[in-house]
């Protein structure tokens, strides 16, 4: 496992942070540029998503602290002041959705979504930093979030909001989502978002909103049957899909870990440990193809998607090691060094850098989607590298990482 975790750091040092440093950077406009090709070519006239930018503070953020190097402080300082300076609504609080290539608002929306990961970025931010006013501008970003879309009557929160917090005529955040009032994945990052935030501010109502949310997912949005992520919903609850998105359960299994030990519940914490090993194993069982790599989404029926997105083979390989760590079981340590060698060999550009959006089933790369664009950023491969690095270095060491403490999940 020493030798993933050697090859796993070589590609976020020698590709994933180079290249975002190298070609993503907009000293032209400032910030981020918005949409580079897989052959580099960039758009220097495109939108700027919110997603990207507060992925890249993230994604910088994480760095410096891991690191300590002043040109990850630097990148994610710039990312921070652009958000704070362009995306921040000063007459209506909270952040823009979308901005054009100068600066300027493009689409005012408040997606609950994109506000749970400026929360995330900024906190983190302020942990790699100590910088006040980033924790200050998470905190305001929260209580926005809290008082406009949270559900006093059913719980959980509603997905979006016209830029003066009215609640949106259409509520899907993108054009593959349904357009319902709640979903699986708006939650997964505010619970991911509210976990960041209370490692930086430890507040009560904070707490007991993460402990919320941790018990909706337990109760409402896991098929406690097939271990499967239900993805929309009505407001109080009604389940409006039956797609399994693979990628989403892998992720959700060990951010939930992540979230109840950050909380500190030793019972709440072992009742998702136990569904966090049965998840795993549902996405073993069914999504991973003969090659190693990730299979994207499937309905009641069986698959519907077999294409292999970056993200998702991401998760996966953090995913896997989560349930090798809490269960011991063999397959789910090879299935996460699997699914490493299926990105090393067909989802990393070794030409131009940066991973490829997805690949076919017979493991050709797309053209049609791009290395940089609102939702393609260093987020989910960087996160990989970063959790197992500090997992495999904490088994080194001769220690225990930390989400096996809190009882029996076999």
């Amino acid at each position: 496992m020493q030798g993933l975790r050697q090859r796993v750091e070589n590609e976020l040092q020698s590709n994933i942070l180079p290249f975002w440093l190298k070609y993503a950077i907009d000293d032209q406009y400032g910030g981020f540029r918005g949409q580079i090709a897989n052959d580099l070519t960039i758009d220097p006239l495109a939108n700027k998503g919110l997603i990207l930018n507060a992925r890249i503070l993230w994604t910088f953020s994480k760095a410096f602290t891991v690191y300590g190097d002043e040109i990850y402080r630097d990148t994610a300082r710039c990312a921070y002041e652009y958000i704070s300076r362009y995306f921040l609504d000063a007459q209506y609080g909270g952040v823009y959705w979308m901005l054009d290539y100068q600066g300027h608002p493009a689409e005012t929306k408040k997606r609950i979504y994109g506000q749970a990961f400026t929360v995330y970025s900024l906190a983190e931010y302020y942990l790699a930093t100590r910088q006040v006013d980033a924790l200050a501008t998470a905190r305001q970003i929260y209580e926005s979030i809290e008082i406009a879309s949270y559900d006093r009557k059913h719980g959980g929160y509603f997905e979006t909001y016209e830029r003066d917090w009215t609640l949106a005529g259409q509520q899907r955040l993108s054009a593959v989502d349904m357009d319902e009032k709640k979903s699986m994945n708006t939650h997964l990052h505010v619970l991911e978002a509210y976990a960041t935030l209370l490692n930086a501010w430890d507040d009560e109502q904070l707490r007991g909103r993460l402990r919320e949310l941790i018990r909706l997912f337990l109760d409402h949005i896991i098929d406690r049957k097939t271990h499967h992520f239900i993805m929309f919903f009505d407001e109080d609850w009604t389940a409006k899909s039956d797609h399994i998105s693979y990628g989403h359960d892998i992720e959700g299994s060990w951010l939930l870990c992540e979230a109840a030990e950050t909380l500190g519940d030793a019972e709440l914490l072992s009742e998702v440990q136990d569904e966090a090993v049965k998840m795993a194993q549902a996405v073993y069982e069914e999504a991973i193809d003969t090659d190693g790599g990730l299979l994207y989404e499937a309905n009641r029926t069986g698959m519907i998607d077999t294409d292999k997105h970056w993200w998702p083979q991401a998760e996966a390989v953090v995913g896997f090691l989560n349930a090798y760590e809490l269960s011991g079981r063999e397959h789910f340590r090879m299935a996460a060094e699997r699914t490493w060698e299926f990105v090393d060999q067909y989802i990393i550009d070794h030409q131009h850098g940066e991973w490829f959006w997805k690949v076919s089933r017979e493991r050709v790369p797309s053209q049609n989607q791009f290395k940089v664009d609102p939702w393609k950023c260093p987020y989910h491969n960087s996160r990989m590298c970063f959790e197992v690095m500090a997992r495999l270095d904490s088994a080194e060491s001769g220690g225990q990482h930390r989400v096996k403490e809190a009882g029996n999940t076999k």
